[in-house]
């Protein structure tokens, strides 16, 4: 048994911001529409996103301490998270952009409804809903990683769902046999 050290099968870049960002850029992630309502109501588009624990349920995302969205999440100690279908690429796009208008008005002309515990926006046409509490949070670099319990949660019928993968926004089937 040999082993293969990562001299020989690839070349070392320099660590910068953005050769960084093409080294994650090839690992494949899900995307989401991370809520807020109540007063502050406001969306974002993240794939910082994961499972963390199922007893107790808990989930993270993690946050640029520079976006709206994290004040928002501060100041209501909840949010809301619509995992995004492969159809729903321009929801992804239209809450990336920085351009968008805020409050309630960024969400004029799509289809969402409140979440029945914490109020915050979810999307219709997703492949699933989270509601959360907010647990705890911990401020790491440029961001802050919260946590949150799981008060609610649901899914839908659909399999196709959108990554993010090497920059671009990808469809993904389940296969199914």
């Amino acid at each position: 048994m040999s082993s293969v050290s990562t001299h020989e099968t690839v070349s070392r870049v320099p660590m910068t911001t953005s050769s960084l960002r093409e080294t994650l850029s090839r690992f494949a992630t899900g995307v989401i529409v991370l809520s807020v309502g109540g007063d502050n109501i406001h969306g974002m588009t993240a794939n910082a996103f994961s499972s963390v624990s199922l007893e107790p349920p808990k989930v993270l995302c993690c946050v640029s301490h520079s976006a709206v969205m994290h004040k928002s999440i501060i100041s209501a100690q909840h949010f809301g998270i619509s995992v995004l279908g492969a159809e729903q690429e321009h929801l992804a796009r239209h809450f990336a952009d920085k351009n968008r208008p805020l409050g309630h008005e960024q969400f004029s002309g799509f289809d969402w409804t409140p979440g029945p515990v914490t109020r915050s926006p979810l999307m219709k046409g997703a492949l699933a809903w989270l509601e959360c509490e907010l647990a705890e949070y911990h401020d790491s670099g440029d961001h802050s990683i919260f946590i949150g319990d799981v008060v609610n949660a649901s899914s839908s019928a659909g399999t196709a769902g959108l990554l993010f993968f090497n920059g671009e926004f990808q469809p993904i089937s389940s296969i199914t046999e």
